[in-house]
């Protein structure tokens, strides 16, 4: 199953930035399953006094949506993709909201290193080469007992959930990625979710790189089985002091 990585990922996603909101606007609740996800970070006060990291923000969806649950918030949002990250940027945004040009691994090069009071990650895990290193890089960025809130497709590992992902794609994806001039891109798409983790396997991972209260939760309508929002904790200093 070939599958895009890296720089020859980060040029796709260019590619296809100019187009991506319109595709994103056919699958019905994109926008309301990010925004579900972002509120189960559980963030106090609208976010006063808090530093949120959106990390792989693509066009801005998800950090439309943190800044929904959090709107008193600083946030910071990352993306690998410089036409993604255009994008997003040139929308509107209140004085709070700036965007970094990074690849997820490298977010302590790229000023966005620590701090951070939570993190929110969507769709991004299954698109990085190595998820356990972007695991670590979230940790330290994490102030201790920071949340982490990642919204991905991470399929229930039923083979009928495997089968509507298929048909999904088949029906409607790859026709839309097609006809955008993004084909490769979509077709990545449909591959990666079923070569990714499968929820349980990728809640294990988070709890081997040292998140604690790790859940997984699932998401309403055709996506129940397919996305989930997987919730944790980065370690707190004092669970960690003998």
């Amino acid at each position: 199953m070939t599958l895009l990585h890296d720089g020859e990922l980060s040029a796709a996603f260019d590619h296809a930035a100019r187009r991506y909101d319109l595709l994103t606007a056919v699958n019905p609740g994109y926008r309301a399953d990010l925004r579900r996800s972002a509120r189960r970070l559980r963030l106090p006060g609208g976010g006063a006094g808090l530093r949120l990291l959106d990390l792989g923000c693509g066009t801005g969806a998800s950090t439309a949506a943190l800044l929904a649950t959090a709107p008193h918030a600083e946030i910071v949002a990352v993306d690998a993709s410089a036409g993604m990250l255009e994008r997003a940027a040139a929308k509107p945004w209140p004085p709070g909201v700036s965007f970094v040009h990074a690849p997820a691994e490298g977010l302590a090069g790229a000023g966005a290193g620590g701090g951070f009071d939570a993190v929110f990650a969507a769709y991004l895990f299954r698109n990085v080469t190595d998820p356990d290193a972007v695991l670590a890089a979230v940790r330290t960025a994490l102030k201790p007992g920071g949340r982490l809130a990642v919204h991905e497709y991470t399929l229930s590992g039923s083979a009928a959930h495997r089968a509507v992902w298929t048909a999904v794609c088949r029906g409607i994806v790859l026709p839309a990625g097609r006809l955008a001039g993004d084909g490769g891109l979509y077709r990545h798409l449909w591959r990666s979710v079923l070569a990714f983790d499968t929820v349980h396997d990728f809640t294990a991972r988070l709890r081997r790189a040292g998140f604690h209260q790790v859940r997984a939760l699932p998401l309403p309508g055709w996506q129940t089985g397919i996305t989930h929002t997987v919730v944790a904790a980065a370690p707190d200093v004092r669970q960690e002091t003998p």
